[in-house]
């Protein structure tokens, strides 16, 4: 019997476990007979549980009552026959309120924005790119010249690539990737032994300019900071105490050339 070609969405939905019992043993057999497209949805688990484990905190939290989809449903069945001033009246007191709540609410929760949102997206590039040994990058660092004209296009502010070859890591090169907030600019290192770094870099809304902080995500590392505007990650599954000097050091080049 001839199976039919495994799709990218099948692949993802192998990864998210929603394919019935049949299909999922012909991705798995599909995998086991093609182990780079299983490098892929590897790192594509891997993302999956890092932004599953960024976004824990509110991943539980019940649905607003506003939001709930059967009063969504209810309320818009109901006949509507409010004078055109009571409306007006109450739209102006729900934008009076809506601000006041915001105002209220500034700062509550885990920020999807900012630095700790930068240190989410960074760790799902690593998982993404750093296992993949056909194409971890979109430009060498031989073609550096192309790579920063490319990666400053993209977001609008110039872009430097820290050099970390004196403590024994060499640049790959980069490439852009998206994110929730944007693109943004990630360079790649290794140090000739199978340890790799991840450097993500992009426009910064919020936390503009932020001292640096560690992060730890099971096996990966990694410090983020901001600096007039742009912010920076680097992780990697290096201990923190050999990471730390190498962001510092980072820091200070991007510092001097911004």
């Amino acid at each position: 019997m001839t199976i039919r070609p495994i799709t990218e969405e099948e692949l993802h939905g192998f990864v998210d476990q929603t394919l019935d019992v049949r299909r999922k043993e012909e991705v798995a057999a599909y995998l086991d007979a093609h182990p780079d497209v299983a490098m892929r949805v590897a790192a594509y688990s891997r993302q999956r549980n890092l932004l599953k484990a960024g976004y824990a905190p509110i991943a539980d939290e019940p649905i607003p009552p506003q939001l709930n989809l059967a009063r969504i449903v209810e309320r818009q069945r109901r006949p509507s026959w409010t004078p055109w001033w009571a409306a007006a009246a109450a739209a102006v007191l729900l934008l009076c309120t809506g601000g006041v709540a915001g105002w209220l609410l500034r700062g509550a929760g885990p920020s999807t924005e900012g630095i700790a949102a930068l240190a989410v997206e960074a760790n799902a590039s690593y998982a993404v790119y750093a296992p993949d040994h056909v194409r971890p990058v979109e430009i060498k660092a031989s073609d550096r010249a192309e790579l920063i004209a490319w990666m400053t296009e993209r977001l609008g502010r110039a872009v430097t690539i820290p050099d970390l070859s004196a403590a024994g890591f060499r640049l790959m090169g980069g490439r852009i990737v998206a994110t929730t907030h944007g693109p943004a600019a990630m360079f790649m290192y290794d140090d000739d032994h199978g340890t790799r770094l991840v450097m993500l870099t992009r426009r910064m809304a919020v936390d503009k300019s932020v001292q640096m902080a560690p992060q730890a995500n099971g096996d990966l590392n990694g410090y983020t900071w901001a600096d007039k505007g742009l912010g920076y990650s680097l992780v990697g599954p290096t201990p923190s105490e050999r990471l730390h000097p190498l962001a510092n050091e980072a820091r200070k080049q991007l510092a001097s050339a911004i």
